[in-house]
């Protein structure tokens, strides 16, 4: 296996950020809203690498390496000895269920030696919960599902997806790793606090909350947030919610705001908000969200597994939630975990959701506010 990344620049193209690969398998990409929707920058890496599959996404910031970018396309070239990819995608529109376009992808790459599957989807169209739902009921519990949902910066208003052609709002692409060789290896870690009283969710269906112990959501969602109430839906971006089964659960997910409605009072979720669980509010402080990201990067094993060369991959998936709480201090998240890991080659992006076992269940599931990492190596 051999691992080469790229980076755009505007007037220049694409361009190696060390040693160039030829003839890779696949292509990974992901891109600042106005370039992923520009078709020449496709065009032009479908140039460079005219035989392999290539699958990208907008996105709310770029990764490469220890570097947070904006304004940029970064992509990830792989050459594999042994291993074979597959992809398939399909278009989706607003209203419809997600969780069938989880089985149908499932039933186009489900084969006994499956590996991985890397998954990129639309993130406002679709329901990231409801999409892995389905992907887990046609593949076996050892597949590693892992990926994210595009993003489109802080704007919330149209994001893309692409398979072998430029991205477009309303897909979503998969790609499915083949072979005992493949090993994949992830983490996941947030860094949130927990703050204010545990609620109960009294009345919610799907990705949408509509009653806190039975009063109007929005209505003591911005009761906590005071003056950031004016600028919602963008500054719940700043105070997700934690959910539980119950109070005392160790299992946990951070879910994330996309959207308010203000004739229901009701709050807008990335991913679904089941009835009858706790929820708590949480906010973020920059060395917490920083500690989250280093174990992340532990818990993905890159340390142990990866090398300082071209032989393993690593791909990042972070929130938009937690690039604008950071700030200026972004960058630390990305610098502790090549700390911690080597240089490995990275590449990653913001997103509006997360796609990643939990640390707790080892289950693939949709995150908010989460820092995850997927590692891809061969052996033997």
């Amino acid at each position: 296996m051999r691992v080469a990344t790229l980076t755009y620049a505007l007037g220049g193209g694409w361009e190696f950020s060390g040693a160039a690969i030829a003839q890779p398998h696949v292509v990974l990409w992901f891109a600042a809203p106005s370039l992923a929707r520009d078709p020449g920058v496709y065009e032009s890496l479908r140039a460079r690498f005219p035989d392999a599959m290539i699958a990208g996404c907008s996105t709310g910031g770029e990764i490469h390496n220890d570097e947070v970018l904006d304004g940029t396309a970064v992509a990830a070239a792989v050459r594999f000895d042994r291993t074979v990819v597959k992809g398939f995608k399909i278009d989706v529109t607003a209203n419809a269920d997600a969780s069938i376009a989880g089985r149908e992808i499932a039933g186009a790459l489900a084969a006994p030696d499956l590996q991985a599957v890397y998954l990129l989807s639309d993130g406002l169209m679709v329901n990231g919960a409801k999409l892995i739902q389905g992907l887990l009921t046609g593949l076996g519990p050892d597949v590693v599902i892992t990926g994210g949902l595009a993003g489109d910066g802080p704007d919330f208003l149209s994001t893309c997806v692409g398979l072998d052609g430029p991205p477009v709002p309303g897909v979503i692409a998969a790609v499915g790793f083949y072979g005992a060789s493949l090993k994949a290896s992830w983490g996941s870690a947030g860094g949130w606090d927990p703050f204010g009283p545990k609620r109960l969710i009294t009345r919610a269906e799907a990705n949408v909350l509509y009653e806190l112990d039975g009063k109007p959501a929005l209505e003591l969602y911005k009761r906590y947030l005071g003056e950031a109430a004016e600028q919602l839906p963008g500054s719940a971006l700043l105070f997700p919610l934690v959910v539980r089964p119950d109070p005392e659960s160790s299992y946990d997910v951070v879910r994330t705001i996309v959207g308010v409605n203000e004739e229901n009072q009701s709050l807008i979720f990335a991913g679904d908000i089941p009835q009858n669980w706790s929820a708590q509010l949480m906010r973020g402080v920059p060395d917490r969200l920083v500690d989250g990201a280093l174990r992340a990067a532990r818990q993905s094993g890159l340390k142990d597994n990866g090398a300082a060369n071209d032989s393993t991959l690593a791909l990042i998936v972070s929130c938009i939630g937690r690039k604008l709480m950071m700030g200026q201090r972004i960058s630390d998240e990305v610098e502790v975990i090549r700390e911690e890991c080597g240089s490995v080659p990275t590449i990653g992006f913001y997103s509006y959701g997360e796609i990643c076992p939990h640390g707790f269940t080892g289950s693939c599931t949709l995150h908010n506010q989460t820092m995850t990492i997927t590692v891809f190596r061969e052996t033997g």
